[in-house]
């Protein structure tokens, strides 16, 4: 038996990084850059008003009340015009390039219009230089760093990306991943269901997490427990997939069907127990550069087991930097145990305020408790943990709600 970090390990080290490729900035969200990117202007590109107002010398407002000669105007996508001298301001809108001379912004409900002066503006307050204004490479000088390689395109990386004018980014492909399940029993949903069969899940569930995790997940057609038409769906999955997963079809006696087929392919397949619960039993096989991934049928375990060590290979062909599940912390709002001898993954729900819980039966067939759980909390072997405990949990997605 293996621990889970080693089995993490393991399928990292075997899985390269597929080719880059050129996208463009409106297709890049969830994808991972395949080299740094760098800015090539400063930002802000130009100094220029934070506000509406009046662009004057800070210097001639050390006296206050004051009247300084209006010259002009400065609005926001317009070329710099006019310099402000001692003694003059000129009229600035939000995001304005700040007249050459200028060095300060005095808000427009600051002044007043001197009546009897046509064309001065009254200043009650001083003001210190380069107040509400914003400075050419406050944000970012020219060169700097907007995104490392193996870093993942967020909504907010992408606003900066665009404020750089970089329209393209190149990033890791994303892996095709076909996901195959095994067995008799299965029946496709939406047909009459006999005695003794159960409606296939996995599949679904399956390719769902596939698609978080950034990867293409092509579903293929229902396999019988039979060794050469797991070997024609094999055969036909590899020739379309970067990679392969496959519910079912691992119990231990058809292990060694499985692993003949798969070697007769020209693949060898390594037959793991990881040491956790739920999913113990896993295959990890390498066909080329190409890889097989065995999960266990029962739907919970293959939920479970894909989340913790499919979904890091998946980001590994995509070259991301980090491959674990990001953690949160929240309180139990409820004592909880893990009286077995094996690492327990408990399907929890955190609540908005951090409050965590389990969301009920924790058997590897039980579909309701994970369907309401958001997140997954690593219990040791023997572990029992007092209400108001502060625990790590691992959240299945980014955006998942308290179930």
């Amino acid at each position: 038996m293996i621990t889970l970090e080693e089995a993490q390990e393991r399928i990292a080290a075997a899985i390269r990084p597929l080719p880059n490729e050129e996208v463009v900035l409106a297709d890049a969200l969830g994808r991972y850059l395949a080299s740094p990117i760098y800015s090539p202007i400063d930002l802000p590109p130009s100094d220029n008003s934070a506000m509406d107002g009046y662009a004057v010398r800070a210097s001639d407002l050390v006296t206050t009340p004051v009247a300084l000669r209006l010259i002009g105007k400065a609005v926001a996508g317009s070329a710099q015009t006019g310099n402000v001298e001692p003694g003059t301001c000129a009229r600035v809108f939000t995001g304005a390039m700040l007249p050459k001379g200028a060095d300060a912004v005095v808000r427009q409900e600051s002044v007043k219009k001197a009546f009897d002066q046509p064309g001065k503006i009254i200043f009650t307050e001083s003001i210190k230089s380069w107040e509400n204004a914003r400075l050419r490479g406050e944000d970012l000088p020219q060169k700097a760093m907007l995104a490392d390689s193996g870093e993942v395109l967020t909504a907010q990386r992408l606003s900066l990306l665009a404020a750089a004018g970089i329209s393209g980014v190149p990033t890791g492909c994303r892996p095709v991943i076909g996901i195959l399940a095994i067995g008799d029993e299965l029946r496709e949903a939406g047909r009459p269901l006999p005695p003794g069969m159960i409606y296939e899940s996995n599949r679904a569930g399956l390719a769902a997490l596939a698609r978080q995790a950034g990867a293409a997940p092509k579903i293929y057609p229902l396999v019988a427990d039979d060794i050469e038409l797991t070997k024609t769906a094999l055969e036909a999955a590899f020739q379309e997939c970067d990679a392969i997963v496959t519910s079912g079809g691992f119990a231990a006696e058809e292990m060694d069907g499985i692993n003949r087929t798969f070697t007769e392919m020209g693949g060898k397949l390594d037959l793991w127990q990881v040491a956790v619960r739920p999913g113990k039993p896993f295959g990890f096989g390498q066909l080329g550069e190409k890889i097989l991934f065995g999960l266990p049928g029962n739907p919970v375990s293959a939920l479970v087991t894909f989340f913790l060590l499919v979904r890091p290979g998946l980001l590994r062909f995509q070259g991301a930097r980090y491959l674990q599940a990001p953690k949160s912390w929240g309180k139990l709002s409820e004592p909880l145990a893990n009286p077995g001898e094996q690492r327990h993954f408990l399907r929890v729900i955190i609540d908005m305020n951090g409050g965590v819980k389990s969301a009920g039966g924790q058997a590897s067939h039980i579909l309701g408790s994970t369907a309401r759980a958001n997140a997954l909390l690593d219990m040791p072997p023997g572990a029992n943990w007092p209400d108001g405990m502060l625990v790590p949990v691992l959240r299945w997605s980014e955006t998942n709600a308290p179930g």
